[in-house]
């Protein structure tokens, strides 16, 4: 070995002990620092033993036996309803896919359904054609008489189909006049003008308003009635929608507009004869209804909570209301207790919580100055309308059946602004009567209009 190649390998020694010591170096500080975060770690753990929210919890191994499965109910058990089949196609295969031997036998191996609607049919124009014929006898021309009453409305051309669809997509969906126009020309290849459609409503409108008196009838002959009433305007002049609306198996929504608010529209549509229960809010204007009222605890509960929320750091007023929705949840609480209470323990109830809430009133009724004067003075006005759903079983506490059978209209009122003329208020306000009244009794809404437009009554009114 030369001197050269001593010398290289002398070198390369001296520099790979110095990377070795480097590296010692770097090992005993990377050592320091593991102990170090160790320390910490194991303080962290200390400090706080829960894992932070994003650590999910250990899974219980499939080994360790866990609590049993909670069994779903009976009627939920069970596969995907299947429909019944309108139409059946067969796939069977003729020859062996391998050895193209011909298959013999066969047996259902398995079934899949597919939900589908078939091609919008355009619409039929029918042309009824008028023979007349000769007689020799009488010497005359003879012809049939034309009666198509149950397929047009008067003299029009549209079909009663045609015209229940336009009433059902205008009113319970809610849809513009154009785009029923455009719904129809897409389609059907329907096209029909701006107020061809508008006059379709009315027509109806026309046909079944005999139908809607009768809906004003049952309101006057029901026992339980809910009234509320919202703003309409009618060519730019304010005016109020009234509405009353009963529950059951025959539901009724009757709806009318009126320029006034006044109790003498509530007073001519209830009728003088009328001596239900009616429930309201508590506008004056219900004061004057000669009849037993049951004033809506939903609209005092939202006053009550307003009060306690502006006055949250007064305690005799938060106290107070505390009071007042106490007897509310009392009178609730001995009912469900009570499902089968007789009249006798009934108005034993209703006495307690008529002397509880007259001695909540007084205690404010008189401090003019006090926050809670004015709801004291209300429960004091009406404290024998607060808790008539003691004494009468099945009596709603709330108004909520009349402002929910309102929010359609009210919607379309916020979009549309109300209507231009007093006929579109009429066609309006009969058709959401009458379709809301078949959706209350869980009737199709478009069938039933159609069968009123096929069975006219004998005279329809103007």
């Amino acid at each position: 070995m030369t001197k050269e190649e001593i010398k290289a390998i002398l070198a390369e020694n001296k520099k790979l002990r110095t990377e070795v010591t480097a590296l010692q170096q770097q090992v005993v500080q990377l050592t320091n620092q593991l102990q170090a975060a160790m320390m910490r770690i194991a303080e962290l753990e200390q400090r706080n033993k829960k894992p932070p929210p994003f650590v999910k919890r250990n899974r219980t191994p499939r080994s360790e036996p866990g609590k049993p499965r909670k069994k779903r109910a009976a009627k939920h058990n069970r596969s995907r309803k299947r429909e019944e089949a309108t139409r059946i196609e067969r796939h069977a295969l003729a020859n062996c896919p391998d050895c193209d031997y011909r298959l013999r036998g066969e047996s259902i191996e398995y079934t899949r359904q597919v939900i589908e609607v078939p091609p919008p049919p355009p619409v039929e124009v029918i042309e009824h054609q008028v023979v007349k014929r000769w007689c020799p006898h009488c010497e005359g021309w003879r012809r049939p008489k034309l009666d198509l009453s149950g397929q047009v409305m008067g003299q029009g051309r549209i079909g009663v189909r045609i015209a229940s669809l336009v009433a059902y997509l205008r009113t319970t969906l809610r849809l513009p006049v154009r785009q029923v126009q455009a719904y129809l020309e897409t389609l059907h290849n329907l096209r029909l003008s701006v107020g061809e459609i508008v006059e379709l409503t009315h027509a109806a409108r026309r046909q079944l308003q005999s139908k809607a008196d009768g809906l004003k009838a049952e309101i006057q002959a029901s026992k339980v009635v809910h009234g509320d009433e919202t703003g309409w305007r009618e060519n730019g002049q304010n005016g109020y929608i009234w509405a009353f609306v009963t529950d059951g198996p025959e539901a009724v929504r009757y709806f009318e507009r009126d320029q006034s608010r006044g109790h003498q529209v509530a007073k001519r549509i209830l009728g003088d004869d009328f001596h239900g229960h009616l429930v309201t809010d508590f506008y004056a204007a219900y004061n004057l209804i000669l009849c037993q009222h049951q004033r809506c605890w939903a609209h005092l509960l939202r006053d009550l909570h307003e009060l306690k929320e502006t006055h949250a750091g007064t305690v005799e007023v938060v106290t107070w209301v505390k009071g007042v929705r106490n007897l509310y949840d009392d009178a609730q609480s001995w009912l469900k207790e009570h499902p089968e209470a007789t009249p006798q323990e009934r108005q034993a109830e209703y006495e307690d919580l008529l002397t509880r809430t007259g001695a909540l009133g007084r205690q404010y009724a008189l401090s003019y100055e006090h926050p809670c004067c004015t709801l004291a003075k209300r429960i004091m006005r009406h404290q024998d309308e607060l808790f008539q759903f003691v004494l009468v079983p099945n009596l709603p506490a709330d108004n909520n059946l009349a402002e929910r059978s309102l929010r359609p209209l009210v919607v379309i009122r916020k979009i549309s602004g109300g209507s231009r003329s007093d006929e579109g208020t009429k066609t309006r306000l009969t058709l959401a009567s009458l379709f809301s009244t078949w959706a209350a009794r869980d009737q199709n809404p478009f069938l039933q209009c159609l069968t009123a437009l096929r069975h006219p009554p004998a005279t329809a009114p103007p």
